[in-house]
């Protein structure tokens, strides 16, 4: 049972750790961080950085590094219109012909 505890803390401690990284305005944040950040798994980050899908840094060829910045663009690529935007945008070049 006392292990049970031990084991417990460490993944409290572990949460706490991540969640107060991903919270401040720390801008370069490793693996878990932004798998916090991103609310990707971090198996997922690995194979998109595997693949080139996602903007990373590996200084010494192993430990990979993110860019909130960065993080926070490639989260916003693909946007999806609202109908109320899409409406505008055809009333705008209905207007502008």
């Amino acid at each position: 049972m006392t292990q049970t505890i031990v084991t417990l803390q460490a993944v409290i401690d572990r949460i706490e750790m991540l969640t107060n990284a991903v919270l401040s305005n720390k801008q370069t944040l490793n693996i878990e961080e932004a798998a916090a950040f991103t609310g990707l798994a971090v198996s997922y980050l690995y194979k998109l950085t595997s693949a080139q899908e996602i903007p990373h840094y590996k200084p010494r060829g192993k430990m990979l590094y993110f860019d909130r910045s960065e993080l926070e663009g490639w989260l916003k690529q693909g946007k999806v219109n609202s109908h109320a935007e899409i409406e505008r945008k055809a009333t705008a070049h209905i207007v502008g012909v």
